[in-house]
């Protein structure tokens, strides 16, 4: 027989053990099950085209060569024309697909998009990519960052007025084929404690928040809206040259992320970045104080590391 308060810890355990096994189970079938019986989208059939933004390097870059080998033709959306032609060039030759590009520096604001619209107007987009983005040049405080306003300016219009805008391009075209793909590249920033990145963490906040409720509002029409928050990947951005098991080479995540979409609406898209994600949460659930401390004196080290370096080139 048990007492109450033995009871009471039965239950406790029962519901711990409930949530751990459903968590097991729930990575288990999105990460292996779900892939394995094909159950994500395959991107071809939702349409001709694929668009994407920030196509030159990185994670962009990555992305037109996944869906280029995948048959779909591929819209490039940068800022350096010579970049954007010789990817265009390189994505042809090696997948035998059409190419378009379309020359935009998101920085602008609102000037760039009539021209992406008209260059877009009448063709069949099936996938949007919004992968543009801006981060800090190295961590720091808010008012301390040098010419902070221009950089949160860049970032805004970067990571959340360029995602908007292209929804509002391409998404009627989706809606009224009834089928599309949508895919929002927030950040593990705007999941987990980013001080000293504090504007762009904000932003990927938003792009999680809007690629949520947006894909509760567009599911009626077929369309698939997903967001992806990568941790580090090894591209000009993170400053990371050497692609590791936990900072993945941009291909290496790409590959990764596409088997998540239509399965998972929001997600790191890689294994390694969801475990940390996990550990970071869980050490924040248990002493918030000491989460904020352990990754401000990280972002304290690599603002360091970005100074000493930056001094160095300037001296040699």
């Amino acid at each position: 027989m048990f007492t109450p308060l033995e009871k009471v810890g039965v239950v406790c355990l029962s519901i711990l053990g409930f949530q751990i096994a459903r968590a097991v189970l729930k990575r288990v079938y999105n990460s292996v099950l779900a892939p394995a019986f094909r159950l994500n989208v395959n991107l071809k059939e939702m349409g001709q085209w694929a668009v994407i933004t920030g196509a030159t390097d990185g994670l962009g870059k990555a992305f037109a060569e996944a869906v280029a080998k995948r048959g779909m033709d591929v819209v490039l959306i940068s800022r350096t024309k010579s970049k954007l032609d010789a990817v265009a060039q390189e994505i042809r030759e090696n997948y035998k697909v059409n190419t378009k590009v379309i020359e935009a520096d998101f920085t602008e604001g609102n000037t760039v998009y009539h021209h992406i619209e008209k260059e877009l107007y009448g063709m069949d987009v099936g996938v949007l990519i919004n992968n543009v983005g801006l981060s800090y040049p190295h961590p720091d405080q808010f008012l301390s960052l040098p010419e902070h306003g221009k950089v949160y300016h860049d970032i805004i219009q970067c990571n959340i007025a360029a995602m908007l805008s292209m929804c509002q391009i391409v998404m009627p075209g989706m809606c009224e084929q009834r089928r599309g793909v949508v895919i929002n590249i927030g950040s593990t920033a705007g999941d987990i404690p980013s001080p000293m990145l504090t504007v762009y963490g904000a932003s990927k906040v938003f792009v999680s928040k809007f690629s949520r409720d947006l894909a509760s509002e567009y599911k009626q029409y077929g369309i698939v809206v997903q967001c992806l928050t990568p941790g580090y990947v090894a591209t000009k951005m993170s400053k990371i040259k050497k692609p590791t098991w936990m900072a993945p080479s941009p291909a290496k995540y790409v590959n990764s992320a596409l088997t998540t979409v239509g399965i998972e609406d929001h997600t790191t898209g890689y294994y390694p970045h969801s475990l940390l994600v996990g550990c970071i949460k869980l050490m924040e659930s248990l002493s918030p104080n000491f989460a904020y401390w352990m990754i401000t004196r990280t972002m304290e080290n690599i603002k360091s590391r970005a100074i000493r370096k930056s001094n160095q080139i300037a001296a040699s």
